[in-house]
C-alpha cells in the first residue's frame, strides 16, 4: 500500500503525467458539451491511453524483480586486488504491460565511501525476461555491496517514464595484493638477523623426515637437492625437512596516518603483512597480527588455519586511521606480546622513532625486527634507497635487524629469498 501511494504521490508532481490529464480533461468538456460520435471517440480513445499508463505505471516497471550472480573466483581461487568481477544479472518482469526497454542502474560502493556506477540497456524477452551481464573495473582490496538496482522504463508511446527498483545479494570482498615469498633468512638456522641471544633457539636440528620441497636457495648442499622434483619442474629444487618448533611471532602493523605520506604506501605496507601471513602459513610458523590503527586489534600467534583466515580479512577493510604514541598504546596492551618472540614492525618509521619502540621490545624480552616501508613508484624513492640504509645504520648499532622494502615485488628479495617474477 505504501509503495502504491508513494507512485501516486510521485506521479502527481510529474509535469508529463498533468499534460495527459490535461488532454483527458478537454476531451471530457468536449463530450459533454458538444456531444456527437467524433467527441466520444475521441474521448474513448484517450480514456484508453490514460488507462494504459496508469496500469503501467502501477504494474509495469515497479514490479520488478530480479537476481544477481557474481563470478568471485580468481586465478588464484579467491579475488585479490587488481581482480575483475563478472556480474550477471536476470530480470523478472511483469508480463501484464509490455515494455519496449529497460534502463539498468547498479552502484557498487566500497567500504571507504568510494562507488562505481554501471548504466545500459535491455530489450525483454516474449518470455518476460531479460539478462545484463558486465565486468567491473580491477578493483583494490575492500569490501564491496551493491546498492539497490535501478530500472527504467518508458511506454511504447515515449510519453511517461516509469522507475522501479530492487535490492539483492551482492556482497564480496577483495583480499589485499600478496607476492610469494620462497625464503625468510630471519628463520634460517645459520642467520645473525634475530641477535646472538637467539642463536641458541634457532639451531634447530633437522630431523630424517621430509616434510615438502622447497625452492633452491644459494647455499644448500647438493645432498639436499630433490632431483625428481628438479626434473619434473626444470627449476632447482631441495628437500625441506622438519625442525624442532620456532619462537612465537608477532607481525605489527602500523596504521598511524602521519607515519604514511601516500596511500600507495600503506597499501605495500598491508600487502607486506599479508604476504608475511601466507608465508607462516606454509611453513607452519606460529603467527600473530597486532594492528596500531585508531582502534587496537590483536589477534594471538597461531597456526590455525582458520585463526590465520580471520588474519587475512582483517586486512580487507583496514585503514591507516591511527593516531597518539605508539610506545604507549603497547604498553597497554603488552600482554597480547609474549616474551621470547618475534616482534615484526612493519612501518615507514625510522630511527629514533622507531628506537623507542624497540628499546620496549627488548625490554619486553622480545626479538625486535624491523620492515620499512617506502613510497612506491616515488621518484626520488631509488635515489634515497642507499641514504635509507645509512640512516637505519642506529638501529643495527642498538641491536635491531631488518629490512627496506619500497615495492611488492622487492619482498621476496629483501626477505632474503629471490626476487619475485
Amino acid at each position: 500500500m505504501r509503495a502504491v501511494m508513494s507512485s501516486f504521490k510521485s506521479g502527481l508532481t510529474s509535469t508529463k503525467f498533468w499534460k495527459v490529464a490535461s488532454v483527458w480533461l478537454i476531451c471530457l468538456f468536449y463530450l459533454l458539451f458538444q456531444g456527437g460520435k467524433t467527441s466520444f471517440m475521441l474521448f474513448a480513445m484517450v480514456s484508453i491511453l490514460a488507462a494504459y499508463l496508469v496500469i503501467g505505471g502501477f504494474s509495469g516497471v515497479k514490479r520488478i524483480k530480479g537476481t544477481r550472480t557474481l563470478s568471485l573466483e580468481g586465478d588464484r581461487g579467491h579475488l585479490q586486488a587488481g581482480d575483475q568481477v563478472q556480474v550477471k544479472l536476470v530480470l523478472n518482469l511483469p508480463q501484464m504491460i509490455p515494455l519496449p526497454y529497460i534502463v539498468v542502474r547498479e552502484l557498487l560502493r566500497r567500504h571507504n565511501g568510494q562507488s562505481w556506477a554501471f548504466e545500459d540497456s535491455v530489450i525483454p524477452l516474449s518470455q518476460g525476461k531479460a539478462s545484463l551481464s558486465y565486468q567491473t573495473p580491477p578493483l583494490e582490496r575492500g569490501k564491496y555491496v551493491f546498492s539497490s538496482t535501478e530500472c527504467i522504463s518508458r511506454d511504447i508511446f515515449g510519453l511517461m517514464e516509469n522507475k522501479g527498483e530492487f535490492q539483492t545479494d551482492g556482497k564480496f570482498h577483495i583480499l589485499p595484493r600478496t607476492v610469494f615469498i620462497p625464503y625468510w633468512q630471519l628463520y634460517s638456522k645459520n642467520s645473525r638477523l634475530a641477535g646472538p641471544e637467539m642463536a641458541t633457539s634457532l639451531s634447530r636440528r633437522e630431523a630424517t623426515q621430509i616434510n615438502g620441497v622447497r625452492d633452491y636457495v644459494y647455499g644448500d648442499r647438493i645432498s639436499r637437492i630433490h632431483w625428481n622434483a628438479t626434473a619434473k619442474t626444470g627449476t632447482w629444487k631441495s628437500k625441506e625437512f622438519e625442525h624442532e618448533s620456532l619462537p612465537k611471532t608477532m607481525l605489527v602493523l602500523d596504521a598511524h596516518a602521519m607515519n604514511y605520506k601516500h596511500s600507495e604506501q600503506f597499501e605495500l605496507a598491508v600487502s607486506t603483512v599479508t604476504s608475511l601471513l601466507q608465508y607462516g602459513a606454509r611453513e607452519r610458523i606460529s603467527m600473530g597480527l597486532c594492528t596500531l590503527g585508531k582502534n587496537f586489534r590483536s589477534f594471538a600467534p597461531a597456526e590455525n588455519y582458520l585463526e590465520r583466515q580471520q588474519m587475512i580479512h582483517h586486512m580487507v577493510d583496514i585503514h591507516n586511521d591511527g593516531f597518539g604514541k605508539h610506545r604507549e598504546r603497547l604498553e597497554a596492551n603488552k600482554q597480547c606480546f609474549p616474551s621470547g618472540s618475534f616482534f615484526i614492525l612493519i612501518s615507514p618509521m625510522k630511527d629514533d622513532q622507531a628506537l623507542s619502540i624497540m628499546n620496549w621490545v627488548k625490554g619486553r624480552q622480545m626479538i625486535p625486527y624491523h620492515i620499512q616501508i617506502g613510497v612506491p613508484g616515488h621518484a626520488t624513492e631509488t635515489r634515497s634507497r642507499t641514504a635509507t640504509f645509512r640512516r637505519s645504520e642506529l638501529l643495527s648499532e642498538r641491536g635491531v635487524k631488518g629490512t627496506y622494502v619500497s615495492s611488492l615485488q622487492d619482498l621476496p628479495a629483501a626477505m632474503g629469498g629471490r626476487r619475485h617474477v
